[in-house]
C-alpha cells in the first residue's frame, strides 16, 4: 500500500462502538410488546448475514416502529484516537467517508477525533448517502486525491466496501459490530484487508 496517501473512514462500527445505541433502539421498539430481545437480536443477524441493514429490517419483520438512535449512546473504540494519532502521525491524510446525522464534526470533535481529520464528507451535510459513489467522489475531489491512492475503512461490505473498491480505492473490511455477520460474496471480488480491531491498521499502514 505503498502509494496510499489517503485513508477514509466510516464512523459507526468503524470508529465509533454503536453497541449501547443499538440495544437502546432494540429495548425502546420492543416496549409493550412480547418479543424479546434474544428474539429480536437473533432476527437482527439473520438479515445482517443477507447483507441487509440488520436492526431495521428486523423492526420490519416484527411489525415495529423505527425507533429514536441515541447518539448520545455512542462511544470511541478504545484504539480509536491511539490509531488515528499513529497513522497521522506516519504522514497520511486521514478523512471521514459516513452515512451521518446533522453535526458530525461537532460529534467528532466532542470525541477528540476531529483533529485528526482534513476532510469530513457526511450524508447530511452533503445530502448524498453511501451506498451512492457520488459520496466517495465527493470526498475524494474535496481532498484532490485520485481513487487509486486512496483506502476506505468500514464496517459494512455494502455501504463502505463494495462502492470503494467500484473506484478502485483500496478497502479494508473491519468485522465489528452487527455488520461482522455479512458474508462476501462468490464472485472473487473481496476487501484487501479484513480485521476484527482497529490497532490491525498500524500493521497495514
Amino acid at each position: 500500500m505503498m502509494k496510499t496517501q489517503w485513508i477514509f473512514f466510516d464512523i459507526g462500527s468503524t470508529l465509533i462502538d454503536e453497541t449501547k445505541a443499538y440495544e437502546h433502539r432494540i429495548y425502546d421498539a420492543i416496549e409493550g410488546t412480547d418479543i424479546t430481545y434474544e428474539q429480536f437480536n437473533k432476527m437482527r443477524k439473520y438479515y445482517a448475514s443477507k447483507n441487509l441493514r440488520g436492526d431495521i429490517e428486523a423492526i420490519e419483520y416484527f411489525g415495529l416502529k423505527r425507533t429514536h438512535w441515541h447518539s448520545e449512546d455512542e462511544y470511541p473504540y478504545p484504539d480509536a484516537e491511539k490509531v488515528l494519532a499513529y497513522l497521522h502521525g506516519k504522514g497520511y491524510k486521514l478523512g471521514v467517508i459516513a452515512n451521518q446525522s446533522p453535526g458530525t464534526e461537532e460529534r467528532l470533535q466532542s470525541w477528540g477525533l476531529l483533529k485528526y481529520f482534513s476532510t469530513v464528507a457526511a450524508s447530511a451535510e452533503l445530502g448524498i448517502s453511501k451506498p451512492d459513489k457520488k459520496i466517495f467522489l465527493k470526498a475524494l475531489e474535496i481532498s484532490h486525491c485520485s481513487p487509486e491512492n486512496a483506502a476506505m475503512i468500514g464496517d459494512r461490505l455494502d455501504n463502505d466496501i463494495c462502492p470503494a473498491m467500484a473506484l478502485g480505492m483500496k478497502t479494508v473490511w473491519m468485522k465489528q459490530g452487527i455488520s461482522a455477520y455479512q458474508q462476501l460474496d462468490n464472485n472473487g471480488s473481496a476487501p484487501d484487508h479484513i480485521i476484527k480491531s482497529l490497532i490491525e491498521l498500524t500493521e497495514i499502514f
